[in-house]
């Protein structure tokens, strides 16, 4: 069975407005007004999101204020991740449509699945996802340290890093894949983090592993390619209805753009 989704290509936002827009159109998703939608977009300036149970002392502010690095809360549960060079993507779908279907590891493999053959048509033969066992996780507050269950792998490095909101009407996930630069440069904007040589021997970006540098449109297109192959998806284009512009705005100024709100924790 085909599946009818909406595909955004946005733009590069700061932070409190990409995970604004990616809870707008959630809500949208999940009450019925939109279909299910598949958003790919950037960050622009550079941001650290933290998970939304992570605490803030885990940022060394002082160090994101000199190098103009926003610090924003993501809905989403995990650990830190500095957004730059990169392509972000979420999918956002009511929580009984055949890709939530099941608890969060089935739907979250069943993605996964889909990840592995966007890298593999980029030519990360070995990209593949598994569980991992307890003492291989991370124990830093460093998203890309190491992998969780499903997280996606290729050429021996965690190479996405993803999380997902489960509520009761719907199905947020939303990940990074980092396209160019030095994986470690979010050790300096983040206390008690690991030495930057553990993070690069655990994680890299998609260029080191291929030998080639990959833009983002290049990596846009073999996500939307591998999505519709891979998960049945029949994409139409579009973008932010003005009821969730309306929406994404309203949740910028009271929560991800609200310092009280990022720093609750």
């Amino acid at each position: 069975m085909t599946h009818e989704f909406r595909i955004i290509r946005d733009g590069f936002f700061d932070g409190p407005t990409n995970m604004a827009r990616d809870e707008a159109i959630s809500r949208a998703v999940s009450a019925g007004q939109q279909l299910p939608t598949l958003r790919l977009y950037g960050w622009e300036p550079p941001s650290i999101s933290l998970g939304q149970s992570q605490r803030i002392r885990t940022v060394d502010e002082a160090a994101c204020r000199n190098d103009g690095v926003d610090v924003v809360r993501r809905p989403t549960g995990g650990l830190a991740i500095l957004h730059t060079d990169e392509l972000t993507y979420s999918i956002s779908l009511p929580v009984q449509h055949p890709v939530a279907e099941g608890d969060v590891m089935t739907s979250y493999r069943r993605i996964a699945g889909a990840i592995i053959a966007m890298l593999k048509a980029l030519g990360v033969a070995d990209a593949s996802a598994a569980a991992v066992a307890k003492e291989d996780k991370a124990k830093s507050p460093v998203c890309f340290e190491a992998p969780s269950d499903y997280e996606v792998i290729g050429g021996g490095k965690k190479l996405v890093g993803s999380a997902q909101w489960r509520r009761v009407d719907g199905v947020l996930q939303h990940g990074s894949l980092p396209l160019t630069g030095d994986i470690a440069r979010v050790c300096r904007y983040l206390a008690g983090a690991p030495a930057p040589e553990l993070v690069r021997a655990h994680a890299g970006t998609l260029s080191e592993v291929l030998g080639r540098t990959v833009g983002w449109e290049e990596a846009a297109d073999a996500w939307r390619n591998a999505f519709a192959r891979t998960l049945d998806i029949a994409f139409t284009a579009g973008s932010l209805s003005d009821e969730e512009l309306h929406c994404a705005d309203e949740l910028r100024a009271t929560r991800y753009g609200n310092d009280a709100w990022t720093r609750r924790r």
